[in-house]
């Protein structure tokens, strides 16, 4: 140890020391990216291509195509058109017929346990 210095001045100088290496390198890289960027075409500064944007049309015939292959997987000819599915409703005289069952059967609840 050098006289005068600390072992956490020697620690922040040698963390410091690093930083400006990471930093230096960094800078190395960010010139290299943009080099490279310049060679294939993207742009220099960000580095970023343009995002591709396709037409309605073209994603129109996309899905069309994946949904044949599924219904080529699933062995059907062309995706039916779903029906929704149609509620089973209660008549009056169905209805009447469950209250009048339930009448009884808690008349019968109420006569067993007046029983006892």
């Amino acid at each position: 140890m050098a006289a005068g210095t600390s072992p956490v001045d020697q620690s922040i100088a040698a963390l410091e020391k690093r930083l400006k290496q990471a930093r230096n390198i960094q800078r190395r890289i960010n010139k290299l990216q943009a080099q490279l960027n310049v060679l294939v075409g993207g742009n220099s500064q960000t580095g970023r291509v343009g995002r591709r944007r396709m037409s309605k049309a073209a994603r129109a015939k996309i899905a069309a195509a994946q949904r044949a292959r599924w219904a080529k997987s699933r062995g059907t000819k062309a995706p039916a058109a779903k029906r929704g599915k149609r509620k089973r409703r209660l008549t009056a005289a169905g209805r009447k017929k469950l209250s009048d069952m339930m009448r009884a059967r808690w008349a019968a609840r109420r006569k067993a346990t007046a029983k006892k």
